[in-house]
């Protein structure tokens, strides 16, 4: 009969501990002047995740601005100069002082509508912004349209066929894809999403009445997400 090595025991129960997926995650928060919005955020992007649950945790995004919102596309927020500014104010340009987080572009995670994904200015290496955000509204897409879409973006193709009929039923903003980072997913609250998209806004698409937000974070058991969410963990 072998022997079997102790050290090599060893390593294979901390191999399999190291495997084991944990069965709680964060479940995020956004409330609104409209209601709120339940999101998860990706294992995938463990950088844009970390970085944004420390913020929410610090309550860096509570009383921010959605200040920039475009029916059928999406609505961005996360700018600190936004807390305290004036009606005729121009946002967007906040957090810059603030160290970018580099891309982690995954072709899974897509913009689809109610992704969460990070906005970012127009560096080389297409680094994110450390604070601003936006949520995916989009629209739903034909075969024909897609195409042209994807035309839009050298390089830029579909994850698979699932992807494809995601955009062409829920819908999204397929041009998007590689090259913002997509983090998180909003799993709860969509017409929340499509009723700040819809309000009156001037020519810099910042809405005229301020729609303000809070950001919060709780650690909650996956099964009970899915049980009252729908969503499922991979």
């Amino acid at each position: 009969m072998k022997r079997i090595c102790p050290l090599l025991l060893l390593l294979t129960f901390y191999s399999s501990f190291a495997q084991k997926k944990p069965k709680k995650d964060q479940l995020v928060t956004i409330r609104t002047t409209y209601g709120e919005m339940k999101a998860v955020l990706y294992d995938q992007t463990p950088l844009h995740k970390q970085n944004f649950l420390k913020l929410a945790n610090e309550h860096f995004y509570d009383s921010l601005l959605f200040h920039r919102i475009i029916q059928g596309f999406m609505i961005q927020g996360g700018d600190p100069n936004s807390k305290k500014a004036k009606p005729d104010e121009r946002l967007g340009s906040g957090g810059g002082n603030l160290e970018r987080i580099p891309a982690e572009f995954r072709p899974e995670l897509f913009h689809k509508k109610g992704a969460l994904a990070a906005a970012r200015d127009g560096n080389p290496e297409k680094k994110s912004s450390a604070c601003q955000f936006y949520i995916v509204q989009g629209k739903v897409y034909n075969d024909s349209e897609l195409d042209a879409q994807l035309k839009r973006i050298a390089g830029t193709r579909m994850a698979d066929s699932t992807q494809r009929e995601i955009y062409k039923t829920l819908g999204g903003t397929p041009h998007l894809d590689g090259n913002y980072t997509v983090f998180g997913q909003v799993i709860s609250g969509l017409a929340v999403l499509d009723s700040i998209a819809r309000q009156p806004k001037d020519r810099f698409d910042r809405p005229l009445k301020d729609i303000r937000m809070n950001i919060s974070a709780e650690k909650i058991k996956k099964k009970k997400i899915t049980k009252k969410y729908g969503y499922r963990f991979e």
